[in-house]
This record gives structure tokens, sequence and C-alpha cells, in this order.
């Protein structure tokens, strides 16, 4: 395709925003259609409740990839970056409670009260995960390699990575093929005995997933967390104004590179014509010829959704039909008159103290069983009596998201499936947000008489909403058999597809690791090779 064609982009998430930035500077003209009436996917700011904002779904920024980052400049779009520290406090129900730092010695400071052990331990697995991550960065900003014909930057590619597992030392290559595998809850039990530190630490090879802490391979996706953020219980940033902010801050610099975007425009179709894109069809009826298409919605939805699946090869359609895709999440949005109370804060730390030790993460999930309990109820079409929050107060560090004096709560929580065994989602909305409260309630008494209004947002409103087909945040299970050369699935997993001129962005593509824009980056310097 000869440079300056236009290629259409669906989806306005910030993978797409940050392929569409990448295709302009390369010299294509890319037109981002998003369906919504504002970009972002799953990183936007929205009012919930009168008067109050918040990061409607992601809550924490990825962070972006360094070399993102420094090519789209966001900071000059005014995107202000807000750094928790502590970046998490996790209370137990018996009043005592850990606070991550920034620094690790503070941190194990902290964890001395709970064991000598584990304070000696925490810096030392600190410096052990930051040196394996290298590597797990090192794959996550390469292009999988071909199986069958691996081509000489593949080989490339291959021979760096190699060259920084071996620096990892014989103890460190050891230590990186046994981790992969195993269950996060083991994986944290070989550095620490207290139950709290094992919890919070593990809860990050769960997070978003199918997967208890007792699940073999979650290791691997605590590790591949890992590579964005090497810190040991993951980033605690937030743009100021909510991710909406990033988000609108990519489009920005993708729209000075060169794309345009249009927002309320949702495609109905792709046409394909003799096994190769022809156009798409808008859900107005507005036809636009395009000869190439770059969709950064989940592969599901892409090939069963906007496609005629018939004119797909029959074992491809097959191995994304089998692709597994249903969420574990839901997001609970609050609306408080005032602060929350945490008995589990030490006493003495003064006000300014306690905001901060609450400006960050707040874990809730005291031990590796009741992280586990609340997976099992997933299991069998339940949504946890007890579930695994991680929450945001996010009006602590920008309280311009709500009116003066009064407060937002965002939490994540599961464990909650796609599909219920009793009852409908629309029915039990209300339930779901009822037992969210009453768990904080355990931890912050009182809670509940600061609450104005309450967004539920259930993994069935992340599909017909949001777009994430079952409700699957990252577009596909975060696993070991659906991670690198085989995500989204074998064969596919260097950002083409067997149909000519469709290309996949999104996070159902390698790395597929929240918001850092590592996909959006990678698909686009395979999609410009194979364009030119």
């Amino acid at each position: 395709m000869p440079i300056g064609q236009r290629v259409a982009i669906i989806g306005g998430g910030h993978n797409a925003l940050v392929t569409a930035f990448y295709l302009a500077k390369g010299g294509f003209k890319p037109l981002v259609l998003e369906r919504r009436e504002l970009v972002g996917g799953g990183a936007v700011t929205e009012e919930f409740y009168p008067g109050f904002r918040c990061s409607t779904l992601a809550h924490t920024a990825g962070p972006l990839r360094a070399d993102v980052l420094r090519d789209m400049q966001p900071e000059k779009f005014g995107c202000e970056m807000l750094h928790a520290d502590p970046r998490v406090f996790a209370p137990t129900p018996d009043g005592r409670a850990l606070l991550f730092y920034d620094d690790h010695e503070k941190t194990a400071g902290g964890m001395a009260r709970f064991s000598a052990r584990d304070a000696g331990s925490y810096p030392k697995f600190a410096a052990a995960l930051e040196k394996i991550a290298g590597v797990f960065a090192q794959i996550a900003a390469i292009t999988p390699p071909g199986i069958d014909k691996p081509s000489p930057e593949d080989l490339w590619n291959l021979l760096k990575t190699g060259r920084g597992v071996r620096r990892l030392g014989k103890t460190g290559i050891f230590d990186l093929l046994r981790w992969g595998p195993m269950a996060a809850a083991d994986f944290v039990a070989e550095f620490f005995e207290t139950e709290l530190v094992r919890a919070v630490i593990a809860a990050r090879g769960i997070f978003g997933t199918a997967l208890g802490p007792w699940s073999a391979g979650s290791t691997a996706v605590l590790l591949l967390r890992a590579a964005a953020d090497a810190h040991p219980v993951g980033p605690a940033s937030a743009p100021r104004g909510g991710m909406g902010t990033l988000t609108g801050a990519l489009a920005d610099a993708a729209r000075k590179a060169g794309a345009e975007i249009r927002t309320g425009a949702e495609v109905r179709h792709i046409r394909v014509k003799d096994g190769a894109v022809s156009g798409v069809v808008l859900d107005d009826g507005e036809e636009i010829g395009i000869e190439a298409v770059v969709s950064g919605v989940d592969p599901k939805r892409t090939f069963f959704g906007l496609m005629d699946a018939s004119q797909l090869d029959p074992t491809f359609a097959t191995r994304i039909k089998n692709l597994r895709a249903n969420g574990t999440v839901a997001k609970v949005n609050v609306a408080l008159g005032g602060l929350p109370e945490f008995p589990a804060l030490a006493a003495g730390i003064g006000a300014d103290g306690f905001r901060r030790a609450l400006s960050g993460r707040i874990h809730i999930g005291p031990d590796i069983d009741y992280l586990e309990k609340a997976f099992d109820a997933s299991k069998y079409g339940e949504f946890s009596a007890a579930p695994y929050l991680d929450v945001t107060i996010p009006t602590l560090l920008d309280p311009f998201l709500a009116p003066e004096g009064k407060h937002v709560l965002s939490a994540y929580v599961q464990f909650a499936p796609f599909t219920l065994k009793k009852g409908t989602w629309e029915a039990r909305q209300g339930e779901l947000g009822r037992v969210v409260l009453q768990t904080l309630e355990e931890f912050a008494p009182g809670l509940g008489e600061l609450v104005e209004g309450v967004q539920v947002i259930t993994p069935q409103s992340l599909e017909s909403e949001y777009g994430f087909t079952g409700g699957q945040i990252y577009h596909g299970e975060l696993a070991l058999d659906q991670l690198f050369t085989m995500r989204p699935v074998l064969d596919w997993a260097r950002y083409l597809t067997p149909v000519r001129g469709l290309y996949l962005c999104g996070s159902g593509t390698h790395p597929g690791n929240g918001l850092t824009g590592a996909s959006g980056a990678n698909a686009a310097k395979e999609i410009i090779r194979d364009l030119r």
C-alpha cells in the first residue's frame, strides 16, 4: 500500500490511539472510529452521580511504556500525573495494616511489626523482582516470533532476550523457569510468612483474570505485570482529572501527528472481498472504502461480530471461538458525603498522614485463603459474598472530582462471573453493590452512612456499554496458554490476521497487559512494515 493511504482503526481505546499516532508518523492517514461519544475505551472519566466524576473503569495508569511516553508526550496535552506514596494501604479485619511505599526500606520498617523475617526479605524480593521483570519487559516489547519461519528480526529479538536471560545468572535462570508456571500463592510463600504480605503481592497475579492465587500460571501473570512496573505491589498513579485525561491527551497527540478521530461512529461491518478488506460500514449506513483496517476491539467481536465468520479459515475461526474471554470483574463507584475512617491506620499519624495513607490503592483481601474463596464463588456462577477489592479514593489527590468536602470511592470487585447461575445481572446488580459496601464496612465502620450514590458496573455492562466481549477487560484471559506466541491464538500472534489488510492492536494481542500502550505500539510497527 502506498504511503498516504487511509487506514480505518476500529475503537478509540488507548492502544488504538497509540497505533493511530504511529501510523500517522509513518506517513499513513489513520481514521479512528469510536462508537461512543468519547475516546478512551476502558480508560475514561465520567460523571456517575450528580457532581461526582471518576475513572469509571481503569483507575490507575499502566504506566505507559517508556518509548510511548517519550514519543507521544501526553504532558504537552494537559496530562499531569499524580503519584501516591504509599502506593497501597492494606488493612486486616483485626485492626492492623501495612503500608507499601515507593521506598522498600520504609515498607520493610512497617513490615517488621508483623515479621522480622519478612522485613528482611522484602527489599531482597523487590530487587529480585526488578531484575527478572527486565527480562519480561524485553519480551513485552517485541513481536512474538513466527513459529514455522522466524524472520531474521525474530531471531535477533530472541537473541537479545536470551542475553537478558543469561545476565540473570544460573540461579536467576532457574528461578525464571520455575516461577512462571507456579501458583502465585506458592511464589510469595517462598519469600514471606505473613499472610497479608503474601496476599497483597499475589493479588497482582489474579487481577482481571479467571485465576485464584492457587491457580497454576498466576505467577506468570504477576511477572508480566512487573514488566510494566517492577514495584512489588504495582502502580498507584493516575492523571489529574481521571484516566480520561490521559486518553484525551493520547488522542490529541494522534491528531497532531495527522490522525482523524470520529466519535459516535460505530462500525457495524467489515467488508471483505476475495480474502481482503475492502471497507467498513457504519451503524448509520455510511460506507467507507478502505484498503486496511486495524481493530482495537477484542478478537471475538472483530471476527464474529463485525465480520461474516464463514469467510474465515475454519481452523482460525475455531481457535478464536475457543479463546477464553469471560470476565470476572465488576466495578462499583460510590459518591461519599465525607472521608471514611479506617481504624487500622495507626493513631497519631495526623490528618495529613491519614489522607496520604489512603491516597493510593486500598487492598481488601487479607490472606491467600480469602482471595481463593472469592475466586471459588465465580467458578460456580456466583459472585463472592466477601470479594477481593482494589479500591481508590481519587479525590484525596484530585479533589475537583467531587463537590467540596465530598469524596469518590472506586472499587474493582472480584470475582464476578459474566454469567450468573441464579438470576440476571440486571436483577442482582443492586445486591452486588450492597455486598461491596458491607465488605468495606468491616474495614471502615460507618462508611455506609456517608453514601450518597452508587454506580454498579457488572460484567454484562462491560460488554453492552463498553464493548468488552464477555466482560473481559483484557480482551482475552491472561493465562499461560493465551500469552506471547499464543495471544490471541497460535500462528496469529503478530498483529496480522488471515484476512489481508486486517490487523489487531488491542489488549487481545501480545502483551495485552493493561494501560501500557505496548500492544498498540508493537502492532503499529508490524502494520507499517506489512503495508509498505
